[in-house]
């Protein structure tokens, strides 16, 4: 290889390593620092399987890029193409492509740490990222792909009052909104989305589709989505889920029933829709996933048999007495009053007296004999209810069967409340299988209905009283959501739920709640806009805007800009303490903070990722392909998302040498930014063998330095991988 001119020299080392000139000296990988490209990922998918259908090709920019050769796959799906103007069924507007491109394109963006404004920062596992939550949802692919367990979202409803994201879905679009004066001078836009706009369901619909896309891979392969709706949009963001997640992954359109409103002209619309899909729901069904919740007063009778078996041991008849009163005493408003039939208690629990004839009659006959009197037992007028005497037998064995005072009368089966598996110990002899389909139990839970009733003036009233003052509109009931969140993750105590429309940040706290009630460690991750209050309360009228106004004077009291997210903020560090005034669960980790992430352009110089647009003199000039005001965090952060890392893992940060060294998660990755490193500090950071180092292009102040740099490693940790920005 030829030496190095004298020109390249003088160029700064990290314009030299962009320009990829022959200088041989330096082999550690650069980071990308950008998104991933879906669109290069999937045509990887179709070279796999279709290697005769990709090539290479020229973009936009001149630079070669694999693309696939449709001509060519056509040819080779002739059999299965839909082509030209062929009836279809599909869901089709004007703008689904350039959202599917939008919802495809990387971005160069970052994630800033904000540690002034988190809660926790160093110890919490839970995320608040502002900005716009499709580039969200981009940065996020690698460190959360198939990670996220539940995602929820509350998206605008288009009802015309609403907000539009700020997405440039096309430029005829763009120019359209610019000329009409729908949007200021950055972009944003400024109008809601009226019906008498041409685009009305077109632009919502474009809105959605890109950001469902991406949230699509970011869910488990057990994972689901729920997602509210109304009326107006509701039978087309159907179809839209239909296509992006499969039809057969529809689990159930579920309907929250708010209250009637006595308004209305026709019907009163007190009802909302929540459509929920899963990932891939064969794998739920083969893992044999079932969601059920506790029948209200269930736990609580449970509750009091514990006790009461922790007071008396064994002794059944004191505890039957106690379990009398208790019942006795409750209001008749309590839920577990319907349970007062439970009074006797054996080895297995509260029980209740029940048939054991055949239901319908014409049931088998046959001796069963009393223990006492060794006559044959009066069998039932329609035969007993199990099919055979071994049958009948093992019921008396284990317990199920309680006989008379004599044989004259038949004996009486138990139906007991089946203990809550969270509830029995390792060495439990409660009963553990029952036979359901002969009623030997009576099931302590259920499966939830499609339908939900739950006034909304309750979460209302328990917001204002939170924020002391309204400051949201229309925000969702967290206790429902809790319980929803519990219900459907029963075997993931640990799961990742994330909201990327937080709003009034009802999510976050439903994950705190339903942390604090069933001891679970949910962690959440949740994205708001930080969306102009000023702008919002010039722009609405009535109560709309009284709300708003309620927001800005909360922000004015407590120093801080008038956005909707600090609102949210504020909201979810409030809920925490509310959570942890009350009575929490042992097994919580009474994790009540959040780490704020703020999108913002790359750290990285345009030299980094356009270096053949950079022009002689600017090289000269270019000291550092990092802008000049971020910090060494601000670099971390945008590692961890080029490496795929998650962005809760624990970081320490350390002087080593004179130099500030972040170690995240142990040795998972060690980094450190600092000009002028030296060897001595190079081979404690090799000693260490992390999985992942990474070193700023300009920490190496000679070329000696960097190739010793990276034979250090190879010596004294070979496995570590090794990369530079």
């Amino acid at each position: 290889m030829a030496a190095p001119s004298k020109f390249a020299d003088q160029v700064p080392l990290t314009v030299r390593q962009k320009l990829s000139w022959p200088l041989g000296i330096w082999a550690m990988d650069k980071m990308k620092m950008h998104s991933p490209d879906l669109s290069q990922d999937n045509i990887a998918k179709i070279r796999a399987l279709f290697p005769d259908c990709v090539t290479e090709a020229a973009d936009e920019q001149g630079n070669i890029r694999l693309a696939v050769d449709f001509d060519q796959l056509r040819q080779t799906l002739s059999d299965h193409i839909v082509e030209g103007p062929q009836e279809r069924y599909r869901l089709d507007w004007p703008g689904k492509r350039e959202a599917l491109l939008t919802a495809n394109a990387p971005i160069a963006k970052t994630l800033r740490p904000c540690r002034e404004e988190s809660v926790d920062f160093d110890t919490t596992q839970n995320l608040f990222i502002e900005g716009d939550n499709l580039d969200a949802l981009k940065l996020l692919q690698e460190s959360y792909l198939g990670k996220v367990k539940l995602i929820y979202i509350d998206p605008p409803y288009n009802t015309g009052k609403d907000f539009i994201y700020r997405d440039k879905f096309s430029s005829l679009k763009a120019q359209y909104e610019n000329l009409t004066e729908q949007r200021d001078a950055d972009g944003g836009l400024l109008v809601a989305n009226p019906e008498t706009k041409g685009r009305y369901h077109s632009d919502w619909l474009t809105m959605i589709y890109s950001r469902l896309k991406v949230a699509r891979n970011l869910l488990a392969e057990d994972g689901l989505i729920f997602i509210s709706i109304d009326d107006v949009e509701q039978a087309a963001l159907k179809q839209l889920c239909a296509e992006i997640f499969g039809e057969k992954n529809f689990i159930a359109q579920l309907t929250w029933e708010k209250g009637r409103k006595n308004d209305a002209k026709f019907f009163s619309l007190g009802h909302e829709y929540m459509l929920v899909y899963a990932r891939n729901q064969l794998v739920l069904r083969e893992r044999g996933e079932i969601w059920r919740e506790e029948k209200p007063g269930a736990k609580e009778i449970w509750d009091e048999f514990l006790r009461l078996r922790g007071i008396h041991g064994d002794n059944f008849s004191l505890m039957e007495n106690e379990l009398s009163a208790w019942f006795a005493e409750l209001p008749k408003s309590h839920p577990s009053k319907k349970w007062s039939r439970y009074k006797r208690i054996d080895k297995n629990g509260p029980w209740r007296d029940d048939n054991i004839s055949w239901p319908g009659g014409d049931g088998p006959r046959y001796d069963v004999i009393h223990p006492v009197t060794k006559q044959p037992c009066a069998v039932p007028e329609r035969g007993w209810i199990y099919s055979s005497h071994e049958t009948m037998m093992e019921k008396i064995k284990s317990g199920i069967v309680e006989f008379r005072a004599d044989h004259t009368d038949p004996p009486q089966r138990k139906t007991h409340i089946r203990p809550i598996p969270e509830e029995l110990d390792d060495d439990s002899d409660f009963l553990e299988e029952v036979d359901d389909d002969q009623g030997d139990t009576e099931l302590a839970t259920q499966v939830r209905p499609s339908v939900i009733y739950k006034q909304s003036q309750v979460a209302v009233k328990y917001l204002r009283n939170l924020m002391g003052g309204k400051v949201f509109n229309n925000p969702k009931d967290h206790e429902e959501l809790a319980k929803l969140i519990a219900y459907v993750t029963p075997r993931n105590p640990d799961a990742i739920i994330m909201d990327f429309f937080a709003g009034s940040g009802s999510t976050a706290e439903a994950v705190l709640t339903a942390n604090a009630t069933a001891g679970t460690n949910y962690k959440f991750v949740v994205v708001q806009l930080p969306e102009d209050l000023d702008q919002a309360a010039a722009a609405t009228t009535g109560a709309a805007k009284k709300t708003v106004q309620n927001a800005i004077k909360l922000l004015v009291k407590l120093g801080r800009q008038h956005l909707l997210s600090e609102v949210t903020k504020e909201r979810i560090r409030r809920a925490g303490m509310e959570v942890l005034k009350g009575n929490v669960s042992e097994g919580w980790n009474r994790d009540v903070g959040f780490r704020v992430l703020k999108i913002d352009s790359s750290n990285m110089s345009d030299v980094y990722y356009r270096p053949d647009e950079v022009s002689q003199d600017e090289l000269f000039g270019q000291v550092d392909s990092v802008k000049p005001d971020r910090t060494g965090e601000d670099l971390l952060f945008q590692v961890l998302i080029d490496w795929g890392v998650e962005l809760t893992l624990p970081i320490n940060r350390e002087a080593l040498h004179g130099k500030t060294v972040y170690s995240v998660d142990g040795n998972a990755l060690i980094a450190c930014f600092d000009t002028g490193v030296t060897d001595e500090l190079v081979k404690e950071i090799a000693a260490r063998a992390p999985l992942r180092a990474v070193f700023r292009d300009t920490s190496f102040a000679r070329d000696a330095d960097r190739i010793n740099a990276e034979q250090l490693f190879r010596q004294l940790s070979p496995g570590t991988e090794l990369k530079a920005i």
